[in-house]
């Protein structure tokens, strides 16, 4: 295991080595803990980077491919650049019935953005999801890993101060 931790040492911290170990450590195989791993490197720089994605696949004993596949999938994990806070609008078809499309104008004219764009400060990206499973309560919306419901046009300025 020293070989291979001394060869991620240039694209993986040691923490982030820690802690995927650790995560490893509570598995009956080590590609189990893919999911974890790369959240745990998008915990410490905001998303996976192609050297990043490398560095875990080569701990965890996949290909680049097999673990492109599984970040690709879950839309949390972020294969790009995203801001500090990423701002996630529900889609549902329970927030749009209740007025979601105009909560995801309102922050869209508010920040100036589109889906899928950041912020020229860096400070938000905003993206779709297709529920935040906050139904009773939609229209929603999170900001980084704060849940937000019932939303109305007039609340969403406060919301991103």
């Amino acid at each position: 295991m020293n070989s291979v931790r001394n060869n991620l040492a240039s694209t993986l911290t040691d923490q982030e080595v820690s802690e995927i170990e650790a995560e490893i450590s509570h598995l009956p195989d080590r590609r189990s803990a893919a999911i974890d791993a790369l959240k745990i490197v998008q915990k410490h720089r905001g998303w996976i980077s192609d050297g990043s994605l490398s560095a875990i696949a080569r701990l965890l004993g996949m290909s680049d491919e097999e673990l492109d596949g599984i970040a690709t999938f879950y839309t949390l994990i972020y294969r790009k650049p995203v801001g500090e806070k990423v701002i996630l609008c529900c889609d549902s078809v329970s927030c749009w019935i209740m007025g979601g499309d105009k909560i995801t104008n309102k922050i869209k004219s508010h920040l100036n953005v589109e889906l899928g764009e950041t912020t020229e400060d860096s400070k938000y990206t905003l993206l779709p999801v297709t529920c935040l499973g906050d139904c009773d309560h939609a229209p929603a919306m999170m900001v980084g890993d704060e849940l937000h419901h019932d939303l109305t046009e007039s609340n969403i300025e406060e919301i991103l101060k």
